[in-house]
């Protein structure tokens, strides 16, 4: 029987286009020992997922400035990267479960940390 792997040894990136929530979540995962990737928008994160096929989780904001929203990245994402784990997130909207990508979570904001983690470390057992 294999073993899970060890909380935090998963390769993550954030897109979130507010840099104080951004920094403040990439320190948090650097510190459980993530590899962290973070974009401000979805262009960029899709410009870091060609670049970096061992990104496992996606964690995004659904309102973002750019060429398209978190929700759209992440339906882009699940066609395009169909095994990234998705965690679609928000603090002003809830997402119809219907509306979500298949095999993707919502999490609301503002974030609690250690809830935060359960929820991922849920996603990548």
């Amino acid at each position: 029987m294999g073993q899970s792997k060890p909380i935090g040894s998963d390769t993550i990136l954030i897109v979130e286009d507010e840099a104080i929530v951004r920094f403040e979540l990439i320190d948090m995962f650097e510190e459980e020992g993530y590899r962290v990737f973070a974009a401000a928008d979805a262009d960029e994160a899709i410009a870091i997922l060609d670049r970096h096929g061992e990104v496992r989780i996606v964690l995004t904001d659904i309102e973002m400035p750019g060429t398209m929203d978190g929700l759209k990245l992440a339906h882009y994402i699940r066609k395009r990267f169909p095994p990234t784990l998705l965690l679609v997130a928000s603090g002003r909207r809830s997402v119809p479960a219907d509306q979500m990508p298949e095999h993707s979570a919502y999490f609301a904001k503002p974030f609690d940390p250690a809830a935060l983690l359960r929820k991922i470390d849920e996603m990548t057992r």
